[in-house]
């Protein structure tokens, strides 16, 4: 998530024409020197006919990407005295070159400006279509540029280019935006339920129902119901998109919670993140956003059980022999499954064809340590026709999102000394010091364990779901109703079957 400065060093010295780069480089910046010699002729100026040593500082860490095309190519005009050296003081050069001197976008720019910001750096060359991304920091000269002569004649004072300067609280508003709506929903009246406690303490949720019940659709009006991301995390958001290349470009700021909704056919690599070179997986691009898994049980099973540290602690550390690399995990767990193999076990219309040992052996696809990390388990049963037709449209997204407010700002007052943000991520010690019940409710967990055989995580899941219904409903202290509702959003501990 952070980037680094590395300095382009560039020495030209007598002896057979060679060009060499040293500190680390991978094969995209080996390859860089050819685009980067035919960029310069093509541009009209001269490369040198000597040899070329380019040094990217610090050399014990590895160097990928192609955003080093622009640099060395300026370092190299200016060791040949095309561009004057002291012109490139407080300056950062970043982007692709294409052989005809034009300059491409690249990955990871908004982290990179970040840092440049920090370091003291006033001024950082971009290509034009990253320009927006880098605009999104404030206290720095952002300066677009189409291609190397463009570069070359502004440091030069030959050509004047104004600095690239956005509204950002315009467009933060502007895109914080959506489509979709809570009002859509036909029925489903309990799901919509427990979609609002979800929202307002941040809890996993588990829905399992029949094809065409609606489940798909309740998880995708869920980010319309989730507290508006501030400015700081929406940056937060947008550094993750860029890192990992996906960022939209016309839209530059990720202004809403991310939905992400990965095919079950992902790789544990692709999920939670990976590869030669670490990047973001699924589960970093749905920070602060949600995370849906659609078709729960058809999903590998090393790649869920690769969810169950990141559920837990809020970030995924990748391991490789060159490097570590950390990505930010915060996200909601919104799962979705059929009650067995056909998918109509339950239902009120159509009858399941499958035995008892299939529907068992379907949903013990699903681990108990995984479950346990699901706060909420509901059924969600396939909608009348008279629902359907129903004309009279259901509850707003932002009648739901005011009562999600609302709670989420009381748990900010009762976690403000802390750091932690909602109640799906209270410690053990916060559980005890904010989820005290009566000796009722204490014999209606006792009650629910001897019956589902709830495991001690389990249980500190209906506490959390009971701090939060209490909050929604603005109660201090959590009731028995709030316990005897939370417990009824454990269907999978009880058995479908």
């Amino acid at each position: 998530m952070d980037s680094y400065p590395v300095f382009v060093e560039v020495d030209t010295s007598q002896g057979l024409p060679q060009f060499a780069t040293v500190g680390l480089p991978d094969a995209s910046v080996k390859e860089s020197r050819d685009r980067i010699k035919s960029a310069i002729k093509n541009s009209g100026y001269r490369f040198p006919r000597s040899h070329v040593t380019i040094n990217l500082a610090p050399a014990d860490i590895k160097k990928e990407g192609t955003g080093f095309d622009l640099p060395i190519a300026v370092g190299i005009l200016a060791a040949e005295e095309l561009i004057k050296a002291e012109n490139l003081r407080d300056c950062l050069f970043i982007g692709e070159l294409s052989l005809d001197g034009s300059i491409k976008g690249v990955n990871g720019i908004l982290p990179a400006t970040f840092k440049a910001r920090e370091t003291g750096i006033q001024s950082v060359f971009v290509p034009a279509d990253n320009a927006a991304e880098a605009a999104m920091v404030e206290g720095i000269r952002v300066i677009p540029v189409q291609t190397l002569p463009d570069v070359v004649e502004m440091l030069e004072g030959r050509k004047e280019m104004e600095p690239l300067t956005l509204d950002i609280h315009k467009i933060f508003q502007k895109t914080n935006q959506y489509d979709l709506d809570f009002s859509e929903i036909k029925g489903q009246r309990q799901a919509k339920r427990a979609l609002e406690i979800a929202a307002a303490g941040a809890h996993n949720i588990l829905m399992i129902g029949p094809p065409g019940s609606g489940k798909s659709m309740l998880a995708k009006r869920l980010p319309t119901i989730l507290p508006d991301l501030s400015f700081d995390e929406a940056i937060e958001v947008t550094k993750v998109f860029s890192i990992a290349g996906v960022l939209n470009k016309e839209e530059t700021l990720m202004a809403v919670p991310p939905f992400r909704a990965p095919h079950h056919t992902i790789s544990d690599a692709g999920l939670v993140g990976g590869g030669q070179t670490p990047r973001p997986g699924e589960i970093s691009l749905a920070h602060l956003g949600v995370l849906f898994l659609d078709e729960l049980p058809e999903f590998k099973k090393n790649v869920l059980e690769a969810m169950r540290q990141p559920l837990e602690d809020g970030t995924i550390t990748i391991t490789r022999s060159s490097v570590t690399a950390s990505f930010p995990a915060k996200f909601m767990l919104v799962a979705a499954m059929n009650p067995c193999p056909c998918g109509y076990f339950g239902d009120r219309v159509r009858s399941c064809r499958c035995t008892p040992q299939q529907i068992r052996q379907y949903q013990s696809k699903i681990s108990g340590p995984l479950l346990d990390r699901i706060d909420l388990h509901i059924e969600v049963p396939s909608v009348k026709y008279r629902a359907l037709t129903d004309r009279e449209d259901g509850e707003s997204s932002a009648a739901v999102k005011e009562r999600v407010n609302k709670a989420r700002d009381l748990q900010k007052k009762r976690f403000e000394s802390n750091g932690t943000q909602c109640n799906a991520r209270m410690t053990e010690k916060q559980i005890r010091e904010f989820c005290s019940i009566d000796e009722e409710s204490h014999k209606l967990i006792e009650m629910a364990i001897e019956k589902l055989g709830l495991s001690a995580r389990a249980v500190n899941r209906i506490l959390k779901v009971s701090r939060t219904i209490a909050d929604l409903e603005g109660d201090e202290c959590i009731k028995t109703s709030h316990v005897a509702e939370a417990i009824q959003y454990r269907s999978l501990d009880r058995g479908l079957i």
